[in-house]
């Protein structure tokens, strides 16, 4: 191995750890947004032109002013590079009805995206499944 080889390998592995540091706080962040009924703040983060997003935008935003939530986040995989990014987190959100406090429902479920970085900012471009943000049914 080159002397430049060296050189370039533990720089590239701190590039990789950043990129996965800053999607696992973008996820954090999605989290805090739904628990403070912050429905912009969670939405900035997913590329508006991803399928499903318009319906996302409407579901999100219905449940964050129907609701109090309490929102958390395991980190299952993050894998890829500095462009992009396959993710997968155990998504646990708790839904209490702003009308009827005694309804409460738990959801918890096992969510994949695909996020890609733009400029400096990373962007959900897929989440399966969007369901999981749809407003409770009375």
């Amino acid at each position: 191995m080159t002397r430049r080889t060296l050189l370039f390998v533990p720089m590239a592995a701190c590039l990789r750890a950043d990129s996965a540091q800053e999607v696992w706080d973008l996820f954090v962040s999605m989290a805090s947004a739904l628990s403070e009924s912050n429905a912009e703040g969670f939405l900035d983060a997913f590329d508006p032109a991803m399928p499903g997003y318009r319906d996302l935008r409407w579901n999100v935003s219905a449940l964050t002013r129907e609701a109090e939530l309490q929102s958390s986040v395991e980190f299952l995989r993050n894998e890829g590079d500095d462009r992009g990014r396959a993710v997968e987190v155990d998504w646990i959100l708790d839904i209490v009805d702003r009308q009827n406090t005694a309804a409460s429902k738990r959801r918890e479920q096992r969510l994949t995206c695909r996020l890609e970085k733009t400029g400096k900012k990373w962007r959900i471009t897929s989440l399966e499944p969007l369901s999981f943000f749809e407003p409770p049914r009375v």
